[in-house]
């Protein structure tokens, strides 16, 4: 049983959404490491104008984003994930996020200022095809992803379905085939930094001038 049939199986589609929910049910303390990287991107891409999110699963942390940006169109392979964040999105204007099940594999989205995409990394295993379609997407790219070191203390799904883990400078070297410049962060917990052997990583990739 992968995550989402253990999700599916396990909390029924709650106010979170579906994954959120799942997590805040099993793990709690991981919706504050989560929200804390959307803030991340948040402040990162604050004033863009269109924004697209690859990997958005039930849509729940995407309104911090949205928040900070004008437009948000959110994207995920799994329809069910897109189901629940229809659901449990307001619909007031403040939060409108266009919700959409796409596989950025097959062929990339055009037309934004900035893509971004969190835990979605490390479960691809054609890193390649990934980072060449979200070049297209936007000249400006924010992954998130847990880091290689960090997954000595990974739940047994996660080592199953992490096939693709990276040190800081195993990700700074696929993305720099990809985008003109790399800056490369990391985070412990909350925390924000650019110090040695992070649990999480953030690469930033710009193809601007």
């Amino acid at each position: 049983m992968n995550q989402a049939e253990l999700i599916r199986a396990s909390v029924p589609d709650g106010p979170l959404g579906m994954h959120s929910s799942f997590g805040w049910e099993s793990d709690p303390k991981r919706i504050c490491f989560t929200a804390a990287r959307y803030k991340f991107v948040a402040k990162m891409l604050e004033g863009s104008r269109n924004v697209l999110e690859v990997g958005c699963g039930d849509g729940f942390f995407s309104r911090i984003v949205r928040q900070h940006v004008g437009n948000l169109q959110a994207v995920d392979l799994n329809r069910d994930y897109i189901a629940s964040a229809y659901r449990n999105t307001p619909k007031d204007s403040r939060w409108r996020i266009w919700f959409n099940d796409w596989d950025i594999l097959e062929a990339p989205l055009s037309g934004f200022d900035a893509v971004y995409a969190l835990d979605l990394f490390e479960h691809i295993a054609d890193e390649e095809r990934l980072l060449g379609n979200l070049a297209k997407c936007a000249p400006v790219c924010i992954i998130g992803a847990p880091s290689l070191e960090s997954q000595v203390h990974a739940s047994e799904i996660s080592k199953t379905e992490h096939v693709n883990c990276k040190t800081k400078e195993g990700l700074r070297e696929v993305m720099k085939r990809h985008f003109k410049h790399v800056f490369m962060f990391g985070m412990s917990d909350e925390i924000v930094h650019t110090g040695h052997m992070p649990a999480y990583l953030f690469a930033l990739g710009i193809n601007a001038s």
